[in-house]
């Protein structure tokens, strides 16, 4: 007979004897559950002891405990250095479906109702060579879009309303990954200042959607139309075909340092719940004032438990882990590449097929890991973000300032064939997440028109925020009335979203790129919930024509499988899902070594074959041109190729409007054509 699993069953589930609760806490000496009257939410009108038993688990039971019923948890145990019990607070439960406000700085765990009709609605289980994630701001991305009716907008049905989902579908992306909507509340310093946590990396519970996202309707109502309001969101972006990613906050949470709010899981257990010495001095790697102890099983369990979740009954197709670095740490503090969460979290059978990406860093000891997470799991490629910047921005400004030529285009084609040197060869070009810009950072249109960051607004004299941008404003700082420099940074954009859409590897857009949305040289706007942050659909025509340009490179995505493998190619082999990639110059000539390093080659032509495991075969020719001159190329004399046909040169501010059944220009191989200065042109190989 198989022994029960103590940890089973954690948080709130309806039995016939009433509702029950089981709460994990290997140091405490009692736990108390209060029960809130339902007409005065601070009146404890019953308190129920619990019991300890196996593995640290304590449980007790109330016909009370029921749908609707507020509660909290009173906790005691030993004094100590790493302890923090405090019987006098009320605590939240680490697996409340639903948190509620009760006055300004007190929350309460509420039962809710589960209940929903999925109406048979699946998960839309897009191929990862097949996705383009959509970072995006519940909030934000309707917030001011006033074709959707005023009291749904900046809501979850917001986001859900056809209005914002045939935006969606006609831009071309898969999958939108949501900045966090974990139940959060805002830092003590910033709201002090006057400021919120806008992007709400302060998680107060990892299994309650956050509140103030929902309609104001469905708040009235309570924390059960909250989870409904939530889950058809989901459930109308799959029937449309769009995936949905959460941002995901394991690392830390909301109680941040010692002296901060002690809300949850310091009251309950602090000594196994966060990373600490054994004076009791929190060991912080993520900056935020604490680390949660993913070394501790329980702990461990609790994050799994969460992921199960929203994967099963929100219906959650994938999780983006912030600081992920800090949930692979072991016991002595040191990431650990087979990290049993790290390997738990791709292999749970009640995970399977839900797409798992880290943000492979953490501000601690070791805390960089790019490349460096287990098989199943994806990164997101900051080395890729670095090239692109510095390619098409950091060089073109040193060789127009000082004429020192920056690198050549050796590094940038290994990022751009998937990053091999980075990612292991069983893992393949999928498990890099490409991406030029983040949420947090330089909009693409700032990295284009600052050199410096202006974040004053923040509250921290400037000094928030990376200095290392890599962005050039090419030669005035911020809006520019010269015809010439917008031009030139039109251009530049267009160069930075093609390189991106076009690379191998699966590509991120952050929301307002595509249209080059502005934050006024702010990176690292975080507490700025206002018109600086939220997406604005009053756009000039400069604004639809980059619209439409990425548009046309997520259409040509879609329809060239040559620019999507599956797998790296093996030299000599032909590797099904790989692309068999060949390197030319501008002469049309195979790619010499010397020519690889030499810093001022900056002209590159390479031809992509898939090999077809499911889909048709195809060829394409990309040019790369990082040189503010024209020059000539000729095009490769490439076995099997009788002519290329051009579908894309970044040189245009938009793409002309073909029809299907319009013949594009043609050229033969070892025709001599001019590329424009710093540009990308797309063929397609005959």
């Amino acid at each position: 007979m198989i022994a029960a699993d103590p940890l089973a069953r954690l948080g709130v589930r309806q039995t016939s004897h009433g509702g029950e609760i089981r709460v994990w806490s290997e140091n405490a000496t009692s736990i108390e559950l209060c029960l809130y009257d339902h007409k005065d939410p601070n009146w404890v009108f019953k308190t129920v002891p619990l019991t300890r038993g196996d593995g640290g688990v304590w449980s007790g039971r109330s016909r009370s405990l029921s749908p609707g019923r507020r509660y909290s948890l009173r906790v005691d145990g030993p004094e100590g250095p790493t302890h923090a019990f405090d019987p006098s607070l009320p605590l939240l439960d680490p697996y409340a479906r639903a948190i509620a406000r009760s006055g300004r700085e007190q929350f309460r765990s509420v039962v809710v109702d589960e209940e929903f009709n999925w109406n048979g609605v699946g998960k839309p289980n897009t191929p990862l060579d097949h996705t383009v994630i959509y970072e995006a701001h519940v909030k934000g991305i309707s917030r001011l879009n006033t074709r959707i009716p005023e009291h749904l907008r900046g809501s979850y049905a917001g986001l859900a309303h056809d209005t914002t989902i045939g935006y969606l579908k006609s831009l071309g992306v898969t999958a939108v990954e949501l900045l966090p909507v974990h139940a959060f509340t805002s830092e003590q310093r910033l709201q002090k200042q006057g400021l919120v946590n806008y992007w709400g990396y302060n998680t107060l519970g990892f299994f309650a959607p956050h509140a103030a996202y929902a309609s104001k309707q469905a708040q009235a109502e309570g924390p059960d139309a909250v989870l409904r309001e939530f889950k058809g969101m989901v459930k109308l972006l799959h029937e449309a075909g769009l995936e949905v990613i959460l941002d995901v906050v394991y690392n830390h949470t909301a109680e941040e340092g010692r002296l901060g709010p002690t809300t949850s899981l310091r009251g309950i257990d602090n000594a196994s719940y966060y990373r600490q010495t054994s004076r009791g001095d929190y060991i912080d790697v993520t900056g935020c004032g604490n680390s949660v102890n993913t070394s501790v099983p329980a702990v461990s369990r609790m994050v799994l438990d969460s992921l199960r979740y929203w994967a099963n009954e929100v219906q959650i197709d994938g999780f983006r882990f912030d600081l992920a670095a800090t949930l692979g740490r072991n016991a002595d503090h040191y990431y650990d590449h087979a990290h049993p969460l790290l390997e738990a979290i791709v292999h749970d059978p009640a995970l399977a097929d839900v797409k798992m990406i880290a943000e492979p860093w953490d501000v601690g000891m070791g805390g960089w890991q790019t490349g460096n997470f287990p098989d199943g799991w994806s990164e997101w490629n900051d080395r890729f973000r670095d090239r692109m910047r510095k390619f098409w921005l950091r060089d073109v400004k040193s060789i127009r300032e000082n004429g020192s030529p920056g690198d050549g285009v050796g590094m940038l084609a290994t990022r751009i064939a998937g990053s091999s040197n980075t990612f292991a060869q069983n893992r393949g070009p999928l498990a890099s997440i490409d991406f030029v810009t983040a949420h947090d950072g330089f909009t693409l249109a700032d990295l284009t028109a600052y050199n410096i960051k202006h974040n004053v607004g923040n509250g921290e004299n400037n000094r928030d925020g990376s200095d290392d941008n890599m962005s050039y404003n090419h030669g005035i700082e911020g809006p520019t009335s010269s015809r010439t420099i917008e031009q030139t940074r039109r251009r530049a954009m267009r160069n930075l979203m093609g390189t991106l859409l076009l690379s191998a590897g699966v590509p991120m857009i952050t929301a307002g790129d595509e249209f080059g949305r502005s934050q006024k040289g702010n990176n690292n706007a975080y507490c700025h919930d206002s018109e600086l942050t939220w997406l604005s659909w009053d756009r000039r025509t400069w604004q639809k024509e980059l619209w439409r340009t990425t548009q046309h490179l997520l259409r040509l995505r879609r329809e060239n499988p040559a620019l999507r493998p599956v797998r790296y190619g093996v030299f000599g082999e032909r590797m099904p899902g790989a692309s068999q990639m060949d390197w030319y110059d501008l002469h049309g000539e195979s790619m010499s070594v010397a020519e690889w390093n030499a810093p001022e080659n900056r002209t590159l032509q390479y031809v992509a074959a898939s090999t077809p495991e499911r889909e048709e075969f195809n060829r394409i020719l990309l040019v790369i041109h990082g040189v503010e001159s024209p020059v000539e190329v000729t095009l490769p004399l490439h076995e099997g190729v009788e002519h290329y046909e051009l579908l894309w040169d970044s040189a245009q501010e938009a793409p002309p409007q073909h029809h299907h059944d319009e013949v594009l220009p043609r050229y033969a191989p070892g025709s001599v054509i001019e590329v424009s200065p710093t540009s990308l042109q797309l063929f397609r190989a005959r």
